[in-house]
């Protein structure tokens, strides 16, 4: 089963989405790089466009960074995806888990700055994040079939648990690794005891 894609504006012409592409690509390492501050020209300068083109394909910040944002989640959705095919079922929810850590860690000024534009509830974040839930729902519920995953969890508690990990923005990797360890160690069912 393939995800259903992310609602985006990216153009259908060739020459129009190879220019979207472009500027989603060189502001996802602008902002990695200089925060979500950077100004737009900049972007525009590394995407080899004109300032005009930036503008007609996103008429303001928010636009963009909703593009970016938008491009980065349907990569984390992706990835269950491709886990599910190509890994044991605690494995590829081990390694989708491993993947929206990373994602969390490196967009979180991303993702603070449109729930400040838009809102946390707004229809946009709401279709993120059921596509996210989807994803990972996927993934659990085979782990779960499978005896590799406690019966009684639920998605949006492991997702509330390897969020937070991030939530401080201070959180140094290797700590967030470890950190994400005990979650896994946690989402195992406990051993049963030897009857004698």
């Amino acid at each position: 089963m393939a995800p259903e894609p992310l609602p985006c504006t990216r153009p259908t012409r060739a020459d129009a989405a190879r220019n979207y592409d472009r500027l989603v690509t060189a502001a996802r390492d602008t902002f990695a790089e200089h925060g979500t501050d950077t100004s737009l020209e900049e972007i525009a300068r590394r995407a080899g466009v004109g300032i005009g083109t930036l503008y007609r394909r996103f008429p303001n910040r928010t636009a963009l960074l909703e593009a970016v944002y938008v491009d980065e989640i349907q990569s984390v959705v992706d990835r269950a995806y491709d886990f599910d095919k190509e890994l044991e079922p605690f494995e590829a929810l081990e390694a989708w888990l491993r993947s929206f850590l990373g994602y969390g860690l490196s967009k979180g000024t991303l993702a603070q700055e449109l729930t400040v534009a838009l809102g946390k509830e707004s229809p946009f974040f709401q279709v993120c994040k059921t596509r996210v839930q989807e994803a990972g729902k996927l993934l659990l519920e085979r782990a779960k079939a499978a005896g590799e995953v406690r019966p009684e969890l639920e998605l949006g508690d492991i997702l509330r648990l390897v969020g937070s990990i991030n939530m401080g923005r201070d959180t140094e990797p290797e700590q967030a690794h470890r950190l994400l360890d005990i979650v896994l160690c946690g989402l195992r069912p406990a051993a049963q005891p030897v009857q004698g």
